[in-house]
């Protein structure tokens, strides 16, 4: 039995390299002669359930014929052992190759991120030289000192701090209340120099862009979810059928491995026992 599962998934395993092996040689990057997503994703669903199939098959076969049993029964939870040792054997293969590549994948964004602090700290180190700290505290405190004040005496960093905070919260879906709208539209008639009629138009296409943007993103946002509920679906369904297919191949496969079934294949028609 457990040899049986060993065979299955080591052929399996075998079946499915092969099978990469060709599904690479048909990639054509220079000649761009390369097939679809889909095709491609439809023949390697098709031979993987072959080859699967065809691998426990024999795997059954194998453990009713290594176990001498002539009982159909004992065959038939033969196949389904060799079926169960097979996939669990595939899982913690395959469990262990998602480990190994999440562990790299790991040790890179490390290594990134490393060089990233890196080269961040050397940037900072180097206009720390260039820059007096307390300029930018100053600087700092005035924008905030300046929030709420008139907006022609306030700086343009003052005001600049003001509308980007005005505008985060309406792009975050909250409606202008009047007062907010009305020192918007005071903030933006002080920064650029027009008229409050103007600034009142140009805070208004703004925020029709704003709306139009959450309304796209958001849009885009639940096709991606239906796009991967979808994914989600038809590969579950994909797996089921295949360890379905896997379950009655090994099943089959352990039937003819049987004792009985070989020794009544191998007699004359007339000395076979009736089934």
């Amino acid at each position: 039995m457990l040899a049986g599962g060993i065979i299955a998934a080591a052929l399996a395993a075998m079946l499915n390299i092969l099978g990469a092996a060709i599904g690479a040689t048909t990639v054509d990057a220079v000649g761009r002669a390369s097939p679809g997503a889909a095709s491609f994703g439809i023949g390697a669903a098709i031979w993987l359930v072959v080859a699967n199939t065809l691998a426990l098959a024999v795997g059954g076969y194998t453990a009713a014929r290594l176990s001498g049993t002539s009982d159909d029964t004992d065959g038939v939870l033969h196949g389904l052992a060799v079926w169960a040792i097979a996939f669990l054997f595939s899982a913690a293969l395959l469990g262990n190759m998602v480990a190994g590549l999440a562990s790299g994948a790991a040790s890179a964004a490390s290594n990134v991120a490393g060089g990233a602090a890196s080269g961040v700290g050397s940037m900072v180190s180097t206009a720390a030289g260039q820059v007096s700290p307390s300029a930018l505290m100053d600087r700092a405190k005035d924008a905030l000192r300046g929030t709420g004040g008139e907006p022609r005496a306030m700086t343009t960093e003052q005001r600049g701090a003001e509308i980007t905070s005005l505008l985060a919260r309406r792009v975050a879906g909250n409606e202008f209340a009047a007062p907010e709208r009305t020192r918007l539209n005071a903030l933006v008639a002080a920064e650029y120099g027009i008229a409050p009629e103007e600034a009142a138009r140009r805070v208004q296409v703004v925020e029709a862009e704003a709306q139009r943007t959450a309304a796209e993103a958001a849009r885009k946002a639940r096709e991606v979810a239906d796009a991967a509920a979808r994914t989600t679906s038809i590969g579950a369904f994909g797996a089921f059928a295949a360890l379905l297919l896997g379950a009655i191949a090994a099943v089959l496969g352990a039937r003819r491995g049987t004792r009985d079934w070989v020794t009544r294949m191998a007699l004359p028609t007339t000395l076979r026992r009736p089934a």
